[in-house]
């Protein structure tokens, strides 16, 4: 069991590797960085090359992510758009570690407290990963909760799965337009087995929702400078949980905080500023400035 674990430490450090090294790693640095980490990390024995490139074999059936050798320039590359990793194979390693931590005691509860709100599980999670590995079109009836729960027919070439605020989503081709598909929301899917479909594989999934909150993005919309204050106490969690990634200081004081973002006022992310509203003052723009209000308005009216 410990080759096992020792042999999974080995291929999440090669894709942290990789990632880390913009796609492209040395042969030499590559094997030199995963034994000083593991030797770091777990005091575990060197490893050869020929393990290595049993790892980078592994990776490709487990991870879906293949890392080949260049001769010429004698190392390794990812030729798969890598960008969805960037995130996740961090946290796969810190929960890896953490339950390898607990050594013989396997009582979690005992040392864990697990989120009791985390993405459910879906029929189709596993049937969309394959299709999207094959290169699969797909065909689903979609639930518009906004439409009082209408049913839509879509035939689809799928291309990601991407979790967002607890809920898992399918990122697919519509003829030529890409669209967000909650999977919670998909019915009585289809995958087509007859027929196969070019992926796009230069897509920047990062470029693609760099200016929103979440998975609405709406590219009509315009991205708009956002001001907002908070109190103190707020403060000291939106500085250490930052809403988004534009997110700047523009003040910090005893008193207050003031932050800058940038990027596109969507439903989403109204509804993120609301879940921490205690403090909130919206100094601009001023449309979100009474947006917030309204809202605000009419929950007084409703609780009073």
């Amino acid at each position: 069991m410990s080759r096992q674990i020792d042999g999974i430490r080995r291929m999440l450090l090669i894709l942290n590797k990789v990632r880390h090294g913009g796609r492209f790693v040395p042969k030499d640095e590559l094997l030199d960085y995963v034994n000083e980490r593991m030797d770091e990390l777990y005091e575990a024995p060197q490893v050869s090359q020929r393990t290595l490139e049993r790892d980078i074999a592994d990776i490709a059936s487990l991870f879906f992510v293949e890392i080949r050798f260049d001769r010429t320039r004698q190392g390794y590359f990812a030729n798969e758009d890598y960008m969805e990793y960037d995130e996740r194979i961090s946290e796969l390693m810190m929960n890896f570690d953490l339950l390898n931590a607990l050594g013989d005691d396997n009582n979690l509860s005992t040392f864990v407290l697990a989120e009791h709100h985390r993405p459910a599980y879906s029929e189709w999670t596993m049937p969309l990963v394959k299709a999207i590995r094959d290169r699969r079109p797909v065909a689903f009836s979609y639930v518009d909760y906004r439409n009082d729960c209408a049913e839509k027919q879509f035939s689809v070439c799928p291309h990601y799965l991407k979790e967002s605020n607890r809920r898992w989503y399918l990122l697919a081709y519509d003829g030529e337009v890409m669209k967000t598909f909650g999977i919670d929301r998909i019915r009585s899917l289809q995958v087509d087995v007859s027929r196969t479909f070019k992926r796009h594989t230069d897509i920047n999934v990062a470029e693609l929702f760099k200016d929103c909150y979440g998975l609405w993005n709406d590219p009509s919309m315009p991205v708009e400078d956002i001001e907002l204050r908070y109190d103190a106490l707020d403060g000291r969690f939106v500085k250490s949980d930052p809403i988004h990634h534009s997110q700047r200081i523009l003040a910090d004081t005893p008193d207050e905080l003031r932050i800058a973002l940038r990027l596109r006022i969507t439903n989403d992310f109204v509804m993120e500023l609301l879940s921490r509203s205690r403090s909130l003052e919206v100094v601009k723009p001023q449309h979100l400035r009474e947006r917030v209000r309204k809202v605000y308005e009419e929950a007084l009216k409703r609780n009073a």
